[in-house]
């Protein structure tokens, strides 16, 4: 089980890491496609009218770029990696659960010990309903 736990958080981890790198990697792009717009403005010097659009696409890139890294990759990885923490959480609770069955304690004893993973304004709740 603890193979398990630590299989799937790698796996997982690896998810986020890969939106973390697009984080990463978007505003570089959004950079390169402002040079190309700036070259395609200096390379049209001699045509006014061909610069205001050139410079939009070298300012939009650039815009792009930082609103996929800010509003879309790192989001979802934050996301991701607040849900691997809670299914890692979620595991490690239902393994010790098992374990503490296991060694044959108290129900009692095991419903204290397992509301330690739960937040305190949560715990009220116990195995009599109360």
């Amino acid at each position: 089980m603890q193979k398990d736990i630590a299989l799937t958080d790698e796996r997982h981890e690896k998810g986020a890491a890969v939106f973390r790198a697009y984080g990463d990697v978007a505003p570089a792009m959004g950079m390169i496609g402002t040079l190309v717009g700036l070259v395609a403005m200096l390379s049209n010097m001699d045509d006014p009218k061909s610069i205001g659009p050139a410079m939009a696409i070298a300012l939009l890139t650039t815009l792009y770029g930082a609103m996929l890294a800010n509003m879309l990759f790192f989001p979802i990885a934050d996301k991701l990696t607040l849900r691997r923490e809670q299914e890692n959480l979620n595991r490690r609770l239902i393994m010790d659960g098992v374990l503490a069955i296991q060694d044959g304690q108290n129900p009692r004893v095991i419903d204290g010990y397992l509301k330690n993973y739960i937040n305190e304004n949560k715990r009220a709740f116990d195995l009599d309903g109360e």
